[in-house]
């Protein structure tokens, strides 16, 4: 078992007699059925339906308070609660930055909760593990009541990379990322069955349509990693870019039918002259590039 800090991550509070019924207007997934301990992946999005910050929400225990908490971007924190204040209007709600006094602890490899500070399995995929929302200060003790070792925040983004999930202001850019493109609809980031919130049009219709033009797609290498940024090319077309890579993982931002054409012609892929493979993830859902749907 392992456990880190994870110092791109802040968190914001959200708190107050309609603080449910506020974030469950703007959020993309359903913030009733957030309780203590289960936790929901969700983003704000623009009208358009772009990304403009993602984050994983959790509720404190009444006897602790009670309110939400928000695992964000550390970068972004301040915006979100911009944002928020925004949209708040009349509602009866607080919203609080806490990020210089609360971090983000990952534990995964045999994950447990933690009983530091506010713990919850990560809702994206199980094998991402937990975190917990506590001072920072308190990680190293915490991860030795786990009996975790204590790693680095490189050592998580490896874990992360291997699965394929993507990280915000790394793999997709913010306010220029559609959720699907994002892979949120896999990771369980979007509930298509809620009512409404900002930007809920677009994202249904591409649902419903499946016209998601690209997407960001687990990527492997066997020679030195190629530069994150260069074009993936098949043959003389490009078909996308690369982002994220350590240990022979990666992601990559491809177009899905110019990566379809490639695979079923077994046209090599390359990025700076090292030839990449595609490696579908256990999440994908979606009809993977070179691949028939399945009868429904």
């Amino acid at each position: 078992m392992q456990a880190t800090l994870l110092p791109d991550r802040g968190v914001v509070k959200v708190a107050g007699d309609d603080a449910r019924r506020f974030l469950n207007g703007l959020a993309s997934n359903d913030i009733g059925k957030v309780t203590p301990g289960a936790a929901r992946f969700a983003a704000l999005l623009t009208p358009q339906g772009k990304i403009i910050v993602d984050f994983i929400a959790t509720e404190a225990e009444a006897n602790d308070g009670g309110g939400f908490f928000l695992d964000c971007p550390r970068a972004l924190s301040t915006m979100l609660v911009e944002k928020l204040n925004f949209y708040k209007l009349r509602a009866k709600v607080t919203v609080e930055d806490l990020s210089e006094a609360l971090g983000v602890m990952a534990v995964w490899d045999g994950a447990e909760l933690s009983e530091a500070g506010l713990s919850y399995a990560d809702p994206r995929l199980p094998a991402l593990g937990t975190r917990s929302i506590l001072p920072p200060a308190l990680v190293p003790e915490a991860a030795a009541e786990l009996g975790a070792t204590l790693a680095d925040a490189e050592a998580y983004e490896a874990h992360r990379i291997a699965l394929g999930v993507p990280r915000g202001g790394m793999d997709f850019s913010y306010g220029d990322t559609f959720p699907h493109e994002a892979d949120m609809d896999q990771l369980a980031g979007v509930d298509f069955e809620k009512g409404c919130y900002v930007g809920q049009e677009v994202v249904s219709r591409v649902e419903h349509r499946g016209s998601a033009r690209s997407r960001l797609i687990p990527i492997g290498y066997d020679e030195f990693a190629p530069s994150s940024g260069l074009a993936v090319m098949a043959g003389e077309k490009e078909i996308g870019y690369l982002r994220s890579t350590a240990k022979g993982r990666g992601l990559a931002h491809m177009r899905l039918d110019r990566l379809a054409d490639a695979l079923v012609a077994g046209t090599p892929l390359l990025c700076g002259n090292i030839p990449l493979h595609v490696v579908k993830p256990d999440w994908a859902r979606f009809t993977w590039p070179g691949e028939k749907k399945a009868p429904s």
